[in-house]
């Protein structure tokens, strides 16, 4: 996946005066989610901050306790909610909240409902939440906005790499959702960014408060989006690295990492080869493994910093008394310079 070399920033080339800096992003976000309307911001975190700030300040704004969550760094939603003014209504448990207890959390203050994917943990056992579509239906019989932090930017089915399905952002918004909201380097494999999309009347508020002159995305970061998404609109998802990544094969990789073992072994390297799961990360799939092969080496605290201090660096996996290089998260024209990197730290680590 390659960028294009220039970018038209804040400069409109059919009239050849000042333009919006976010128009030619804007419309592929809302050619590819099928969406009224798209706004770009540094990160997700940002994108939520904006949201509250310019619809919620002074107001209040539901949520389960069983979303509450916290994001890398300690940051957590509640204090996030706070700094844009919003007043947050707990309603539910932690396991099990119901559409009686949004209803009842309903006042003349409430400024929306807010849905919140759990991005990096997992409840399982007594458990109940509401689905988006009875969410929405609540939110807009109260007139009220109903928004979902989805946070992964999921926007394709999972099952064919792997992992369980997710809800998209597509089927979000098709569910009822005025705004969706999620990371541009996740799931949708671009740079980091923070996306919003749904109801122009959502979004609109937005793009005159001053916080999104601070919040802006650089041009780096937009050309780098611009780029990700004509790979999804061409059809030729195969070109963003991740979903490359995730399309490799359990048996290609293993005969990866076999090769690559008999290479290192004949270089006196003692390398052998496991099946192991790799974990996709991120804040995306909690609690899920995709099936993958490593080379092994005995666990040397050494050699891991020789390798991580390398150039390039290399970073392990350190399991069961091995150092793992797993071959999921490697791209096969990759394996020779991943081969020297570890003959170079064992060497080291031998003298």
């Amino acid at each position: 996946m390659e960028a294009p070399g220039y970018l038209a920033l804040e400069f409109d080339l059919e009239s050849g005066e000042r333009g919006e800096r976010l128009a030619p992003v804007r419309e592929k976000l809302c050619r590819y989610f099928g969406t009224e309307d798209a706004l770009v911001v540094t990160n997700n975190a940002a994108a939520l901050l904006l949201l509250l700030a310019a619809h919620a300040r002074g107001r209040q704004v539901i949520v389960s306790r069983g979303e509450l969550i916290e994001i890398g760094g300690s940051f957590r939603l509640p204090e996030i909610m706070a700094e844009a003014g919003a007043r947050l209504v707990e309603v539910g448990c932690t396991n099990r909240t119901h559409i009686a207890d949004y209803r009842k959390a309903l006042s003349p203050e409430t400024a929306a409902i807010l849905q919140v994917h759990r991005s990096n943990f997992a409840m399982t056992g007594f458990v109940a939440t509401p689905d988006t579509a009875s969410l929405a239906q609540l939110a807009h019989e109260a007139g009220v906005g109903f928004w979902v932090d989805q946070g992964s930017g999921c926007h394709v089915d999972l099952r064919p790499y792997g992992l369980k399905d997710e809800p998209t952002v597509q089927e979000l918004l098709a569910a009822g959702a005025d705004v969706v909201l999620f990371s541009g380097d996740k799931l949708l494999g671009g740079p980091q960014a923070g996306i919003l999309v749904g109801r122009k009347q959502a979004l609109a508020p937005l793009r005159q408060h001053p916080l999104r002159r601070a919040l802006r995305p650089d041009k780096s970061a937009l050309v780098a989006l611009a780029a990700t998404l004509d790979c999804y609109l061409s059809g030729d998802i195969q070109r963003v690295p991740l979903y490359r990544l995730l399309a490799q094969a359990e048996a290609q990789l293993k005969k990866r990492a076999q090769r690559l073992a008999r290479q290192l072994q004949a270089a006196g390297v003692p390398a052998s080869t496991v099946p192991t799961q790799a974990v996709l990360g991120g804040g995306t799939t909690p609690g899920q493994g995709l099936a993958s092969w490593a080379v092994a080496l005995p666990e040397a605290p050494a050699v891991a910093r020789a390798l991580r201090l390398g150039e390039p660096p290399v970073v392990c996996r350190q399991e069961q008394g091995k150092l793992l290089l797993d071959l999921k998260a490697v791209f096969p024209e990759q394996d020779g310079t991943l081969a020297a990197a570890v003959r170079r730290a064992w060497a080291y680590e031998s003298t």
